[in-house]
């Protein structure tokens, strides 16, 4: 893992940081395992000059680093999504590997309107491997749409790749998964990371350093957790509900009849999943 602390006023388009962090998480990984890696990125990372940068490692004789990386709907792109016929949108796959209908979903891609466009190649200052897909959906309630998305009912989300050929829908479900990467953000702030506890930015930096090692081995162990002790609700639970409703429920340890005891408060609301949960761990094998 690669983590960065950036002052209050850094840009959150700074392609410099953008690229040291992403090399420092290349170097971490062991050199018999870095091979076709992929980096996922969202909209705040879509520069010309990071992209610019993966495509100079793919420039040197190793293993290929492919991207997907979120792209801006500026109005070059709503202006090629007009130009699509509507019997050309291909489906989307939903979690389960299944077709979505195409009334619900759609993907497209835009990279031969953009490089053809009437005003010339749009794309000509980005690499020429870069390809633009486009998926649109229905908009939930609240979502803030642009004008185009107003008039046409859909919600458009763009992002760039530099993977050839595969199937689009195999494209977009694979930049899809990078939804989860806010929900790992989310968690590693609920274990710490984000109380920082100076005003000096090196001291905060140290301190990142040392949370994110906690927050990682935690996250790992509330990970074996779930699998092994938990069940219904909680074993999907994040660790703010976890902290709460099991890790910091105050039982108390009763010895007695050479015999210890575990006393779980009984007006607890989830005294029953607590001891599900001891129980289940009880029931382990014992490591050897």
């Amino acid at each position: 893992m690669a983590l960065r602390l950036r002052p209050g006023n850094a840009g959150s388009n700074t392609a410099v940081d953008h690229i040291e962090v992403l090399d420092e998480a290349i170097t971490q990984i062991p050199a018999n395992h870095r091979h076709d890696l992929l980096i996922t990125v969202d909209g705040a990372g879509a520069t010309l000059e990071l992209i610019r940068h993966i495509t100079k490692r793919n420039a040197v004789p190793g293993p290929r680093v492919h991207y997907s990386v979120g792209f801006d709907l500026e109005h070059r792109a709503r202006t090629a999504i007009t130009k699509v016929p509507e019997r050309v949108w291909e489906h989307v796959w939903d979690r389960d590997g299944n077709p979505r209908d195409l009334d619900d979903a759609g993907v497209i891609e835009l990279t031969g309107l953009l490089r053809a466009s009437v005003g010339g190649d749009e794309l000509r200052n980005w690499p020429a491997d870069m390809r633009i897909i486009c998926r649109r959906e229905r908009p939930s309630s609240g979502a803030q749409l642009c004008a185009l998305e107003e008039a046409d009912g859909w919600r458009y989300q763009l992002f760039a790749t530099n993977t050839a050929g595969k199937q689009l829908a195999f494209l977009e479900a694979r930049h899809r998964a990078h939804a989860r990467v806010e929900d790992n953000i989310r968690c590693a702030k609920d274990t710490g990371v984000e109380h920082l506890p100076s005003k000096s930015l090196k001291i905060n930096e140290a301190w990142c350093v040392a949370a994110t090692i906690a927050a990682t081995i935690a996250a790992d162990l509330l990970c074996w957790l779930r699998l092994l002790c938990l069940d219904r609700s909680l074993a999907d639970a994040e660790p703010k509900t976890l902290r709460y409703r099991i890790l910091h429920t105050a039982v108390r340890l009763v010895r007695g009849q050479r015999k210890r005891k575990i006393k779980i408060p009984e007006t607890w609301p989830w005294a029953l999943q607590l001891e599900t949960a001891f129980l289940a761990a009880f029931a382990l094998t014992a490591p050897t």
